[in-house]
């Protein structure tokens, strides 16, 4: 149970925390902070939403927000036309860079001070079985 509390409750404080301090929710941070570190800060829709762990269509929308806001813009792949690309905008990454510090101080504080450095990695470890299997064909 408590595992379970952990997952429904990081996340939520997590996302408390961004939207108070930077008016993002967390998967809104995740898409900004996944095109930041993308080539060119440009990622297929499709990609972009296996990052989040989002769906396509609930990506759409959020990207749809964010564009409003002036941080991210779609444009067809080149490569491909039948695919749509997500491309962080300038003031997508100065968004992103004035909330991160709050974010990972948070985050910190929350988690990484609260073990020691053996917990942490073996957390790692753990977590990363724990994707394998999640990710696996044979689910």
């Amino acid at each position: 149970m408590a595992v379970v509390r952990l997952m429904t409750r990081l996340p939520w404080a997590i996302d408390t925390q961004l939207q108070r301090d930077a008016d993002l929710s967390m998967v809104e941070y995740m898409a900004l902070a996944m095109l930041s570190e993308a080539p060119e800060w440009t990622l297929r829709m499709s990609a972009l939403a296996e990052h989040t762990s989002t769906s396509l269509s609930r990506l759409s929308h959020m990207v749809k927000r964010l564009e409003s806001r002036g941080y991210v813009r779609r444009e067809p792949d080149p490569a491909d036309g039948r695919f749509t690309n997500a491309i962080l905008l300038p003031d997508g990454m100065a968004k992103l860079k004035s909330a991160a510090p709050a974010h990972v101080a948070y985050v910190r504080h929350l988690v990484v001070d609260n073990l020691s450095g053996e917990r942490l990695r073996r957390l790692g470890q753990d977590a990363e079985r724990i994707l394998q299997r999640i990710d696996s064909p044979a689910r």
